[in-house]
């Protein structure tokens, strides 16, 4: 068989094991390889070259610790999905042909596609077109596919945000200060959760938990009474202030995006509570960098069950992490709806219970619902040791 893999939109740790695991798997069952570059761009014609190459163990091996990616990837391009006023997807026909001449000039028999929840409903769209693509989700987001546990990517990134904010607490701790860290997601808080909790935040906002500035502020206030020295505010790129997304827009390209929250809310909180605050925004640092042991084990396996699920010929797929196991589901499946943060989940309540504020109550909230607990906890508590007396 010949067989190929692209990987597209943002780079993420783990992206060169897929490539490792898929080229290795492939080769022991003496299949061939073709890697495109820079994304479904590389399924394109250019003049005087090409955007491929045939990719073998020796170009792939022990590539499993890089970062980025060696086939190189792309957020913009040609090769677009075009959505109608009825929300409906659709490839150019154009761009659709040149990838379909592409394809079968080079007599490919399967194509993998690396990517997050955009790659994915294009590479959907390449399946109802009858071509034979499965999908390998990775994004740093943890946030394509409900049927997923883990994506791989994401706990590279929370290491990496976990490290980071254990060097901005020294600094806070030493002069005093707020400091907020703003922090990717997209509109996921996964990333933010995570890094929070490992780190002792004392707030953390998503977009999954919609907060009041003023709660926040008087339980700043609240940490600060106590004597603490040094206050940690983890803020995902797109949780709301004041009900509002924060964009940065670039005039020259026309692009918007989310980002700037960090800024404007260390400058809000500042004012508000009177506590000399700085923001961090750790941005690319959080995609860039060897993935950890966990993502390289992951995107190898997943590398490896997407030849196999090739080999069955299953395509129109998308491979998951379910517990210990890699199982399948459909793209069209996965890209439903985004897995986010549920506000009354185990995890968020663990954070709760840690003393983690997400500003949607007040510290008098707080403290009256911690009381009823402990009333609640100490009533059953008497009754079970009435029964036990009553029993005897």
């Amino acid at each position: 068989m010949i067989i190929g893999i692209l990987n597209s939109g943002g780079d993420c740790p783990g992206i060169n094991a897929v490539i490792e695991g898929y080229v290795s798997a492939a080769y022991r069952r003496g299949w061939r390889v073709i890697g495109f570059h820079d994304g479904f761009e590389g399924l394109l014609p250019v003049a005087g070259g090409r955007r491929y190459e045939t990719l073998t163990p020796d170009k792939t091996h022990q590539i499993r610790s890089f970062g980025g990616t060696i086939l190189g990837t792309t957020s913009t391009g040609n090769f677009k999905i075009h959505i109608n006023k009825l929300g409906r997807a659709s490839i150019d026909t154009d761009m659709l042909a040149k990838a379909k001449k592409t394809i079968t000039a080079l007599g490919l028999e399967a194509l993998a596609v690396v990517g997050g929840s955009g790659s994915a409903r294009t590479a959907s769209l390449l399946a109802d077109e009858g071509l034979p693509v499965i999908s390998i989700p990775k994004t740093i987001n943890n946030d394509l596919c409900e049927a997923s546990d883990y994506t791989f990517g994401f706990q590279s990134a929370v290491t990496t945000v976990t490290e980071s904010i254990d060097r901005i607490r020294t600094t806070a701790n030493s002069h005093q200060r707020m400091m907020v860290v703003e922090v990717m997601g997209d509109q996921s808080g996964w990333i933010a959760l995570h890094s929070g909790i490992s780190t002792a935040a004392d707030v953390v906002l998503i977009p999954e938990i919609p907060f009041d500035l003023q709660n926040v502020v008087e339980c700043i206030k609240a940490r600060k009474a106590t004597g603490q020295r040094e206050i940690i505010v983890v803020v995902c790129e797109g949780a709301r202030l004041n009900g509002e997304l924060i964009t940065i827009r670039n005039k020259d390209k026309g692009e918007e995006r989310l980002g700037g929250i960090g800024n404007r809310l260390s400058r809000m909180l500042q004012e508000l509570t009177g506590i000399e605050t700085r923001y961090c925004v750790l941005g690319h640092t959080q995609r860039g960098g060897s993935p950890c042991a966990f993502d390289r084990i992951t995107a190898l396996r997943f590398g490896v069950e997407a030849v196999k699920l090739i080999e069955r010929r299953e395509y129109g797929k998308t491979l998951v992490l379910n517990g210990p196991n890699v199982n399948t589901v459909s793209i069209e499946e996965a890209v439903r709806s985004l897995r986010l943060v549920h506000p009354d989940s185990q995890l968020v309540r663990t954070a709760r219970d840690l003393g983690i504020i997400f500003g949607d109550r007040s510290p008098d909230r707080l403290m009256s619902e911690r009381a009823m607990d402990t009333a609640a906890k100490a009533t059953k508590k008497c009754r079970k040791k009435a029964c036990k007396t009553e029993s005897a």
